[in-house]
């Protein structure tokens, strides 16, 4: 039975999805690495030569002590970063920790991956994150503090403190990312990640987030060292980490980032969101004291977190399957882990052996402060690929662990993860030193949304890129092209969606229109300059001028495309059409959009005035507010003659309703005067005038060298000879009327008297007058009598152009059928000109489509500066969000280098009278506490040595034989110390779980090593017993 999650059945107030990922660990350098190196088996920890430390400035002492082992987790290019891309001075870079700077560039790719761009999301972005100390500070920064003064200035401390100050973290990458949701800085140890993602669900679920981002970082610098091991502690003695073996013996603690974003799940469905998986619940809390130390693991207190965590999911423990565990590989804490896990759930089931667990410590070693997110980051993966990687470095189960009898089996290979219909769901652990534990619940996507299929209104669209530099577009370019070639099974509309409303525009642009996944990666390829078109655009706000074409544009079929795909074209073209039927007794459609057997009839009857003048009103208008909805503000317009009552009604001169009668009864008007002609005529006016008789006016000046005289046909015809004999080639335009002329004045009263019965109100947006070539002022907009002579008046249409080419950059946007005022404007264009010109609608004459013809234009709006508006396009559309890759940063070194402790001393000496110092001298002791029991002073030499080692780890005068350990203030963490001391003294093994469980007095621990010592001095011969001894006795 198939029982995968249904979205329209079940009920996802409670859950959070997570909705996009980013991390760098040891070996890998994104999330898709990552994955891939927990499928291999790869155990990406670093195991250095002699020479490495060497050259990294470990002393020759330290490599030869047996107790030193090299090895790391090794985060590579920690000292590199896009100072440029942040906005952050070379210098501020410098004195920025590392772990900083490559955090703002993780959740920078995790909100990519996610497909948001901050600086546009309306909502609220919360980021919730921890961060490791910074061992930048106090080896690299600190010890170049003598060297180097002005870093002493009050100025540059405060700098320095930002920088590397854990409480900085997340503000100051809300700052340079405008997340301005709750800005939270997470310290629990080991559990911050995870705790961060428990804070990121809860701030979602309680509404003070609409997106929550979770992580942490934890880098140790320098990163080429090695560490001490002691026996007993929590580090490994051969730099491999073995969580539940019988060999473990401690962790490997590595650098390493991660983040993911979460979104309430409902919305996240919504919104169409890439699902990677989800939350079901989450909890956390803390050990409290019933425990043997601070520093040690409670079964009690983890135990009642995964509990709590299950119950807030609302899900069987028999329905999870796999657990990613806290998984460390010490002997204290596995033990401990997999008890807790056994009661958590042996609440609800007594099956055995169901349950897979593994540790990504055993691949990455312990990441401090992003272990808990590399392990969630790990468990998503394997959900969404459906597979476990294998915990690696499992033999055999550690003898404290009773796995037969519990719900879990370390999984050892990479295997399918099969559950027969049930949803796939995880557990993912993390606790901190001190005790705050975090578990979290998570559950597959939802079925559905991975097999949904985007719709997409047309068939071609527009692939928008950006970068900060030229290189940068590039490798934007060519890391598209090589995910597209990896993933054929990809959406193109999804991918372009994705790239126009996800991510943030640079200056340096790119943009093609295509149909396909093919066809983008033909064009990417070849970067064909016919179709992939490249800008620089600094951000500014350049004006936007709409010119709205005259008469004789008009033709059959005009934006049908539009029509057909574009609901907000279509609409306005259905609600004008409607508003003309009663006025022109048809239905406008008919004729702009005629059937295949109507088009030759509909074509003759849209030359025709009464007709034509309305139908280009509806065209442009409905272009215009398209235009306006996906973002295109008009700063100016100019309309030639009708197409000014375009301009107006845009601007709230007309009401719609009034500018479609006006438009109506002036086409019906002109077209019942006697017919006329007009001429184009290669002239500027001062020279065509002293041709015009009484008969003839200049109709239109449409740039500095050129008119159009209108009039009786005789004497057009009789002009066009009389000046083709002066060798001036005029051309007859295809018009019913002489427009423009004294031919219009018998109408010209009535018209007048039309316009007074509507309502005119001041323009919001300003336009130019066909009248006076400048700016219409208020009192003529507003009076009837303008637009009566604007009929007749010569349409100076030069002038106006003139006039807007004032502005500087200015975009020219034909809004209309045709290119005829582009044309125009571009004769007005001075060579080195800045300003743009573009058409909205192809001409009758080219074979394009309607659609591609306009999402080029989009595009060249977009390279141009024009922020489009991403939501308002795709407002009708059903696109999905999905991962594509993230912003190609180019990093420089930046990085101080730290003193040598020699050149530090030398430096230091001045200031401060330095002195060697013994390190038990720089310790104060304190007075033994009062305790139940009296002191008993060490009874003999044995005795005596071990109390003088309480003493120093305590930092106690005096230690009684009897004092119990733990009532002298020491905890799990002190006696891995103390088990290191008395290692060291005395060559015998002594296990920590026996000096915590069985040796907890002076006296005891004499009596175990004395029994130790026996046992060892009896396998002797006589001359090693004496040698032994003498050892001991130094």
């Amino acid at each position: 039975m198939n029982i995968l999650p249904d979205l329209n059945s079940l009920s996802r107030q409670d859950e959070i999805a997570i909705i996009g990922m980013s991390c760098r660990f040891p070996g890998a350098k994104d999330v898709d690495s990552f994955w891939q190196n927990l499928q291999n088996g790869v155990e990406s920890i670093s195991f250095f030569t002699d020479e490495e430390l060497a050259a990294a400035g470990i002393n020759p002492t330290v490599l030869n002590d047996p107790s030193y082992v090299k090895a790391g987790c090794v985060l590579k290019n920690i000292e590199l970063f896009d100072a440029a891309f942040f906005g952050f001075t070379p210098k501020e870079a410098e004195i920025t920790d590392p772990q900083h700077r490559l955090f703002l560039e993780c959740v920078c790719q995790a909100l990519e991956n996610a497909g948001y761009n901050s600086e546009t999301y309306p909502g609220q972005i919360g980021l919730f994150a921890g961060v490791a100390l910074s061992s930048y500070l106090l080896t690299n920064i600190f010890s170049n503090f003598y060297a180097h003064r002005d870093l002493l200035k009050p100025a540059e401390t405060f700098k320095i403190f930002i920088g590397n100050d854990k409480d900085h973290l997340p503000t100051q990458i809300s700052y340079k990312l405008n997340l301005r949701g709750p800005s939270v800085n997470v310290q629990t140890t080991c559990s911050t990640s995870l705790v961060a993602v428990h804070f990121a669900c809860q701030s979602l679920l309680n509404g003070e987030s609409d997106i929550a981002l979770a992580g942490g970082v934890s880098i140790t610098v320098p990163e080429i060292t090695g560490y001490y091991y002691e026996q007993g502690g929590i580090v490994s003695p051969d730099g491999h980490c073995r969580a539940f073996d019988a060999n473990a013996g401690g962790t490997v603690f590595g650098s390493g980032l991660g983040v993911v974003v979460l979104k309430r799940l409902e919305d996240a469905i919504s919104d169409r969101d890439y699902i990677h998986a989800v939350i079901k619940g989450s909890a956390i809390n803390n050990d409290g004291s019933l425990k043997v130390g601070y520093t040690a693991p409670s079964v009690d207190g983890q135990t009642a977190v995964i509990s709590e965590a299950m119950a807030l999911a609302g899900v069987n423990p028999e329905t999870i399957s796999y657990v990613e565990t806290h998984g460390t590989g010490t002997c204290l804490g596995d033990p401990i882990e997999i008890a807790a896990l056994t009661q958590a759930f042996a609440s609800s089931t007594d099956k055995k052996n169901f349950c897979a667990i593994g540790s990504v410590k055993t691949n990455v070693g312990h990441l401090n402060t992003a272990a808990g997110v590399a392990g969630l980051i790990k468990t998503v993966q394997a959900l969404k690929y459906k597979q476990i990687p294998s915990s690696l470095n499992f033999n055999r189960p550690n003898p404290q662990i009773d796995f037969a009898n519990s719900p879990f089996y370390v999984n050892t290979t990479l295997s399918e993860w099969k559950t027969n219909g049930i949803p796939r769901r995880a557990g993912v652990s993390s606790f901190g030193i001190g005790g705050t534990n975090a578990h979290v619940i998570l559950e597959e996507a939802p079925i559905q949304l991975k097999i949904q299929n985007s719709k997409f209104k047309s068939k071609y669209l527009v692939l928008c890129v950006s970068a900060k530099t030229e290189n940068a577009l590039e490798q934007v370019t060519a890391n598209l092209v090589n995910h597209l070639k990896e993933h054929p099974e990809l959406n193109l509309a999804d991918v372009a969606y994705t790239l126009n409303i996800g991510r943030r525009t640079f200056e340096h642009r790119r943009m093609v229109v295509c149909r396909d996944v093919d066809d983008a990666l033909k064009a990417l390829i070849t970067l064909d300059p016919q179709r992939v078109v490249n800008y620089y655009q600094k951000p500014s706000n350049r004006p936007v001028i709409l010119m709205f074409s005259g008469q004789g544009a008009q033709y059959v079929n005009m934006a049908r495309e539009l029509y057909e795909v574009e609901p907000i074209f279509r609409q306005q073209v259905d609600v004008c059409a409607d508003i003309l039927k009663p006025h022109l007794g048809l239905d406008l459609r008919q004729l702009i959009y005629p059937s295949e057997q109507e088009i030759a009839t509909a074509s003759a009857q849209l030359q025709q005035t009464a007709i034509a003048q309305p139908a280009l009103f509806v065209i442009e208008y409905a272009i215009a507010k398209l235009w306006m909805q996906w973002g295109v503000r008009a700063t100016g317009m100019i309309g030639h003659s009708i197409g000014e009552y375009a301009a107006a009604t845009l601007a709230g001169v007309f009401s719609l309703e009034d500018a479609l009668a006006l438009v109506t009864a002036r086409g019906e008007m002109m077209q019942l005067l006697p017919p006329g002609s007009m001429l184009a005529v290669p002239l500027p006016e001062k020279d065509v005038q002293p041709f015009l008789g009484k008969e003839l006016s200049v109709a239109a000046i449409n740039s500095p060298s050129t008119c159009v005289v209108s009039g009786r046909t005789e004497a057009i015809e009789a002009l066009q000879i009389y000046l083709g004999s002066k060798g001036i080639d005029c051309r007859l335009l295809h018009t019913s009327h002489a427009f423009h002329s004294q031919m219009m004045e018998p109408v010209l009263a009535s018209f007048q008297e039309r316009v007074k019965k509507v309502s005119l109100k001041s323009p919001q947006i300003p336009f130019i007058s066909n009248l006076t070539g400048t700016w219409i002022k208020n009192d003529e907009a507003t009076n009837p009598n303008y637009w009566s002579q604007h009929l007749r008046s010569c349409v100076r249409f030069s002038a106006g152009i003139s006039e807007l080419l004032k502005q500087p950059e200015g975009i020219f946007l034909e809004v209309g059928p045709g290119r005829t005022l582009s044309t125009l404007t571009k004769q007005h264009l001075a060579p080195d000109t800045n300003q743009l010109v573009l058409t909205s609608l192809r001409h009758p004459q080219e074979q394009q489509s309607d659609i591609t013809f306009l999402l080029n234009t989009l595009g060249y709006l977009w390279l141009s500066g024009i922020e489009i508006d991403w939501s308002e396009f795709y407002n009708y559309e059903e696109c999905y969000r999905v991962p594509l890759p993230t912003y190609p940063f180019e990093r420089q070194r930046y990085w101080i280098e730290a003193k040598s402790p020699t050149l530090l001393t030398d430096e230091i000496n001045p200031i401060f009278d330095s002195k060697e110092t013994e390190i038990k001298d720089l310790y104060s002791q304190y007075s033994r506490p009062k305790l139940v029991n009296s002191y008993v002073a060490p009874t003999n030499e044995l005795e005596q040595q071990i109390a003088q080692i309480w003493q120093e780890v305590l930092g106690i005068e005096q230690v009684g034989i009897y004092d119990n350990f733990f009532d002298l203030g020491g905890d799990s963490l002190i006696a891995t110390q103390l088990a290191s001391r008395l290692q060291v003294n005395f060559p015998v093994e002594l296990p920590l779980r026996e000096l915590l469980l069985q040796a907890l007095t002076v006296a005891q621990q004499a009596k175990m090593i004395e029994e130790f010592m026996i046992e060892k001095i009896a396998e002797l011969s006589e001359e090693e017993a004496e040698a032994f001894l003498n050892k001991i006795r130094g």
